[in-house]
């Protein structure tokens, strides 16, 4: 099979989506400046020190050798099921149906994660400013707003993704420029590349805080069916979504280091964590462009909220059109073209989680958003490993280069396996707790993803049919697996 036959409802999406507008969609996801603010200090203190900015650009490699793989199939297979298609296709349906309901899972609970930041911060920030309400309203404007948005077509979020991207990436730029013209060379030490800096205690640490910086880069396939020209947009913003963030992420972070010293960062970063970044602005650009970095980072959270949002509704778009979850998610809004019953359900989801943890006298951060990122998190990068892996079952039996079909995305799984082993060790570093309730939680992914592999096994025996449409197949499935084949991959069950 080349590729996933467009479905008859296609048409109803409004294909608006060029390739800049997916490259500011996923760029918006990773929310650079929130990266920075919090991820980088984070490393810096209890990571590899000087070190971090070699962390960012491994991470980088890694993911554009998974991108190399994704690419390569995302040319041949145009869908709103994202990994959960690739799987399908590269690994057979039950995997794919596994996969598909750990998205789900990983991309809510992420969403909630970022809810959770953006009402803690967006409080802190108003509050210091004389607008002092409390969290709960943050977090129900918000949901109002992203409910609204997610409501609408893409192109809208879209729009507005490209403004809160290109804000908080300029204030970052400034600041970088304003150090490099007070420090000039020593502003880039070569330190933070020399081989005792990068393999230093905490690489483990640094490695995982690396990987989660780029939370949400893999979205682009999940708007195949609103793009224009999908089967060159999305990988081609894939691509280049990891390229910039990846390059700017190791730059600001490099900058960072010279401007406190490397010999200093540590203590620097373990002094002032969250204002590291704050008081580097105040010390290069000034009181005005601080305060205008903290209005900024309340919209890049916001920005990444809607983003996964988007992403979490198009996953459950494509399961309930599938059969694996309700039907009724399988519904584009008339008018705007939008998959709105899906977000409706995810904003339910969140004002209930948000009502839950609120009742509890729960903190919107130290509880709700570290417990939630961190799940999705590990789920995310668990399914970007399983879709490199898939990439090399999809070609396994075409003639296609091996560099971008099996060498690329062999090296992308080994990195991003070992990028998820980091992050269940470090489990409590990264959520900031020992909680046996949060630090249990990666389990819940193994078992919802069991789930999903039992749910299609019946569906196989009882509904064969709707066992066949899994991940977008349309060729019927066949009675039983044929020996040495257990999977029922869909590259062997359609022509």
């Amino acid at each position: 099979m080349t590729g996933t036959p467009p479905p008859q409802h296609s048409a109803r999406f409004q294909r608006t989506l060029t390739t800049p507008k997916i490259v500011f969609i996923i760029i918006a996801a990773a929310a650079p400046l929130a990266a920075m603010v919090f991820t980088v200090p984070l490393a810096l203190a209890i990571g590899t020190g000087p070190g971090v900015p070699a962390m960012f650009l491994f991470a980088g490699l890694t993911l554009l050798c998974f991108s190399a793989g994704y690419a390569a199939i995302a040319r041949r297979i145009s869908h709103m099921g994202g990994f959960y298609t690739h799987i399908a296709h590269g690994l057979g349906r039950r995997a794919a149906a596994g996969a598909g309901l750990l998205a789900v899972l990983a991309y809510n609970a992420a969403t909630v994660g970022v809810l959770g930041a953006f009402a803690y911060f967006t409080q802190s920030v108003a509050a210091a400013h004389g607008l002092d309400l409390p969290w709960q309203a943050w977090a129900g404007l918000g949901l109002l707003l992203v409910g609204m948005l997610g409501y609408r077509e893409a192109d809208l979020s879209a729009r507005l993704l490209s403004l809160c991207m290109v804000c908080e990436i300029a204030i970052l730029v400034a600041l970088d420029i304003a150090i490099l013209a007070r420090h000039g060379g020593t502003a880039l030490p070569a330190a933070s590349f020399a081989p005792h800096a990068v393999l230093a205690p905490g690489l483990g640490v640094s490695v995982m805080f690396g990987f989660a910086s780029f939370l949400g880069f893999e979205s682009a396939a999940l708007y195949g069916e609103e793009a224009k020209a999908p089967h060159r947009s999305v990988p081609r913003a894939t691509v280049i979504a990891v390229l910039v963030v990846a390059s700017f992420y190791a730059l600001t972070s490099w900058v960072a280091v010279g401007a406190l010293g490397p010999e200093r960062v540590r203590a620097q970063a373990a002094d002032h964590l969250g204002d590291l970044f704050f008081r580097l602005s105040d010390g290069y650009l000034g009181n005005p462009a601080t305060v205008t970095m903290q209005v900024l980072l309340c919209t890049s959270l916001f920005a990444s909220w809607l983003a996964l949002h988007n992403a979490a509704n198009r996953y459950m778009y494509a399961l309930g059109r599938d059969g694996l979850l309700p039907g009724s998610l399988h519904t584009t809004h008339t008018g705007h073209g939008s998959v709105h019953r899906a977000s409706v359900i995810q904003t339910v989801f969140s004002t209930v989680t948000v009502a839950l943890f609120a009742a509890a006298g729960l903190d919107p951060y130290v509880n709700m958003s570290t417990s939630m990122l961190g799940l999705g998190t590990l789920g995310i990068i668990l399914l970007q490993a399983l879709a490199s892996v898939a990439v090399i079952g999809y070609f396994r039996h075409r003639s296609e280069g091996r560099w971008q079909t099996v060498i690329a995305p062999a090296l992308g799984a080994l990195g991003l396996i070992t990028a998820a082993i980091l992050v269940v060790s470090n489990f409590d570093v990264l959520t900031g707790t020992t909680d046996p309730v949060v630090t249990a939680l990666p389990w819940l992914l193994l078992i919802v993803a069991g789930l999903g592999v039992a749910l299609a096994s019946w569906l196989r025996s009882a509904r064969p049919d709707r066992y066949a449409r899994l991940g977008g197949a349309t060729a019927p499935a066949p009675p039983a697996a044929p020996v040495g084949d257990p999977s029922g991959s869909l590259s062997q069950a359609a022509p």
